[in-house]
């Protein structure tokens, strides 16, 4: 039996978990749902029980454990800021209960942060010094690694706050932020399924009519890119402004932080064949950079069904072993 750590990606509607070894192969995974009324004793308790069933599977404990979140998260503590996610996880100390539960070392980071810690770890990252990634699902999370190093701040948000950029400030949704029209808003697989439904109410015609009638929630991002599959002029219009807020997004990516690459992952880049061809015409001829005309490269994470365990297993593997290690 090899050592191994536990990696845990709560998102906003799914909790992932798994075995991970130091070479970042994934043993015994799970997945549970999650949400805002999931409050923090059914976290804890979803927590625990998988650390006893992935224990259990494995034939012993993990060697630590590393926890992905929304939010503002302090890595000895756990979420500190994140209103309106999961009901009263923010300021619950879920690290230290944890910790005491299961009797190993954990720590927590933002999951954009550690979207970037897998790359760097285990992905497209491994080689390069500039990076920036995206996770496009419920939300928009990044992660920016700068000349190596995955930087900390005081506030806790370096490089994860891209989806508080305002791309429609004039007409866009409100963001929780309390500015309208920030990436969340228009760039996320939830916005393009709610700009879908927002057309379907107002009875554009489409393959979805019948089943956004029956089930409003039935359309979300994977519907839209069915009806785009068949031909489906309202979903290929929104798709097309979808991708045009997105793209935006990645030009100020790439005015930031000075990327060699962008990684694009999550639940809405499984449907970038309908969109990243425009995507890349659309950021590499609105750069501002030198060279002039040298593109930004923009590729889909080799991980992505994984990224979150993976980037919290690669921070509890930095509780392990400091220096770092790829064997497997």
């Amino acid at each position: 039996m090899r050592d191994y750590v536990i990696g845990f990606d709560g998102g906003g509607t799914r909790l992932k978990s798994g075995a991970v070894s130091a070479g970042g192969r994934i043993r015994v995974p799970g997945l549970q749902p999650t949400g805002f009324h999931m409050t923090p004793p059914k976290m804890m308790k979803a927590l625990t029980d998988e650390v006893d069933r992935i224990s259990a599977k494995m034939g012993a404990k993990p060697k630590a454990i590393g926890i992905g979140f929304a939010g503002f998260v302090d890595p000895q503590e756990g979420v500190v800021f994140l209103p309106g996610k999961i009901k009263g996880l923010e300021g619950f100390p879920i690290v230290e209960r944890l910790r005491k539960a299961a009797g190993v070392p954990v720590v927590a980071d933002n999951d954009g942060r550690l979207s970037i810690y897998a790359e760097a770890s285990y992905g497209l990252a491994r080689n390069l010094k500039w990076a920036v990634t995206i996770t496009i699902g419920t939300g928009v999370g990044s992660g920016v690694m700068l000349d190596g190093r995955i930087l900390r701040d005081p506030h806790l948000g370096f490089g994860t706050q891209m989806s508080h950029i305002v791309i429609e400030g004039s007409s866009g949704r409100l963001c929780i932020t309390g500015a309208r029209g920030t990436a969340e808003m228009t760039c996320s697989a939830t916005a393009l399924a709610m700009n879908m439904r927002d057309a379907l109410q107002r009875g554009i015609p489409s393959v979805l009519s019948d089943a956004y009638f029956r089930d409003p929630a039935s359309v979300d991002f994977a519907a839209v890119i069915r009806a785009v599959e068949k031909g489906d002029r309202l979903a290929k219009d929104e798709l097309k402004h979808w991708t045009e807020s997105l793209g935006w997004l990645l030009v100020s990516a790439v005015h930031v932080y000075a990327p060699e690459v962008i990684i694009l992952s999550g639940g809405a880049s499984n449907g970038a064949k309908h969109f990243l061809e425009p995507l890349c015409e659309q950021v590499n001829s609105h750069l501002f950079r030198y060279p002039p005309g040298e593109p930004v490269p923009i590729v889909l994470s080799n991980i992505r069904n994984h990224q979150g365990v993976l980037g919290a297993a690669a921070l509890a593997w930095e509780l392990v072993e400091p220096n770092g290690t790829n064997a497997d």
